[in-house]
């Protein structure tokens, strides 16, 4: 025998009946995002490295231990382009915005959905390939997008029954202000350098903001000694600031302001949010984002605001089964029991004709041992989920019917419909569809 071919270690195949609720998940933010007026994108998974080296950073852990990067086969000119999969979506849909002068006809609302990659250890919540929503407002330069935003996060996890979240807030300013923290930040750690990892030297003069977000038990003290970035905030950062909080009030929306929340990539200034829960151990960060208005230019684009945030889908679904929550299955309207092949030409027409006006149908097919028992079908019908069963026998065939067996409703009679008035008793048949 050949050798067994297994996926690549963090990165998941998703099976029934799994998928089922990423289907409905999917559904669900599709609906949402309609009703907020954010319309999809979507972008390729191979970017040039260099979009993320310089729109994420070059000193962050993504571009600098994370992502998955190589140099592609040469042309037949011996050039090649050094390519990246992408680590997350943001750099890419704003490149996307660039290329495409997405912004000249005004401001955009956009989404989107998919896998993104990153080279690190396999655990609960994080993946090597993972999956993100993301929402992202370009052109708009108030705190009234950056609320709509939390709102819409908000909104979501109210439609699909997520409760064990929290929302923290920050907001990290603009450059100048970040300039004169961070060299009260660099004194400080200088001071207590005995204390700091080997990921906090690394960073000390590279990117010491990101000290702040250590995991480290043994940091926590000189980490919540060191100069808070919000008392170095001017006048018009905090009325930015106080102009979101506002917002969210009005709108009884429950937060925190975690003045340790700096985020881990480059491009953040202002506001920085993110939705956590304590259900998913270390990786409890369900959703993030924030504004970044430095990174159309920094791309290569002419300066635009721009805000938006990015949830993980694994995380989120994970979390919904670790509170317990009830995720709408597909079933059948209809199963279909079949006792003789040869009725199949027959059976398929009139399935056909109940699947063109809406009703889903589950037929029972032959195996390589053939068609099972009347019984062992209906214990399939009734396994199925489905509400009614359709009984083509060759006595309702003969006499141009099929019978109608409810399997959820004892209190349903039994009855013989049809076969040439398929489509004015199929609505009968049909339930709500499920929200997938």
């Amino acid at each position: 025998m050949a050798e067994k071919l297994n996926a690549v270690k963090g990165m998941n195949d998703i099976l029934p009946p799994e998928s089922a609720r990423w289907e409905w998940l999917e559904a669900t933010v599709r609906d949402l995002m309609g009703r907020y007026a954010y319309r999809n994108v979507r972008t390729p998974i191979l970017e040039h490295t260099a979009l993320f080296v310089r729109g994420i950073g070059e000193v962050t852990d993504i571009v600098e231990k994370e992502m998955y990067a190589f140099e592609d086969r040469s042309d037949k000119h011996g050039q090649s382009e050094h390519l990246a999969m992408r680590p997350e979506n943001t750099a890419g849909l704003v490149r996307a915005v660039i290329e495409h002068n997405m912004l000249y006809e005004g401001p955009k609302r956009l989404w989107y959905i998919g896998p993104m990659f990153r080279r690190e250890k396999p655990q609960r919540g994080r993946f090597r390939q993972f999956h993100q929503i993301g929402a992202e407002a370009l052109g708009f330069a108030g705190p009234d997008v950056d609320a709509e935003l939390i709102l819409l996060a908000t909104a979501l996890w109210k439609a699909i029954g997520l409760t064990d979240v929290r929302l923290e807030l920050n907001s990290l300013g603009q450059p100048a202000e970040r300039a004169l923290h961070r060299a009260q930040l660099i004194a400080h750690f200088e001071q207590h350098a005995d204390k700091l990892d080997e990921d906090g030297k690394r960073r000390l003069h590279s990117n010491p903001l990101r000290i702040l977000d250590t995991k480290n038990p043994a940091m926590k003290e000189v980490v919540e000694a060191a100069p808070k970035l919000i008392d170095f905030l001017g006048a018009e950062s905090l009325a930015h600031f106080q102009g979101v909080q506002a917002i969210l009030k009005a709108n009884d929306i429950a937060f925190t302001i975690n003045p340790r929340l700096v985020r881990g990539l480059d491009y953040y200034n202002l506001t920085v949010f993110e939705f956590v829960t304590d259900r998913l151990g270390a990786q409890g960060t369900v959703c993030a984002g924030g504004r970044y208005d430095d990174l159309i230019a920094q791309i290569g684009g002419k300066p635009a605001p721009a805000v938006g945030w990015a949830i993980g889908v694994e995380r989120v679904l994970d979390l919904l089964k670790e509170q317990g929550a009830e995720v709408p299955a597909p079933v059948p309207d209809v199963y279909a029991i079949v006792p003789d092949a040869a009725s199949m030409p027959v059976v398929l027409r009139a399935l056909q004709q109940l699947r063109e006006t809406g009703v889903r149908v589950q037929m029972h097919a032959s195996t390589a041992e053939g068609l099972a028992s009347f019984k062992a079908q209906m214990r399939k019908a009734d396994a199925s989920g489905a509400t009614y069963a359709l009984i083509f026998g060759a006595d309702e065939l003969a006499r141009g019917e099929v019978t109608l067996k409810a399997l959820r409703d004892a209190s349903v009679a039994q009855s013989a419909r049809s076969l040439a008035e398929v489509t004015t008793w199929a609505a009968t048949l049909q339930s709500p569809a499920p929200n997938l």
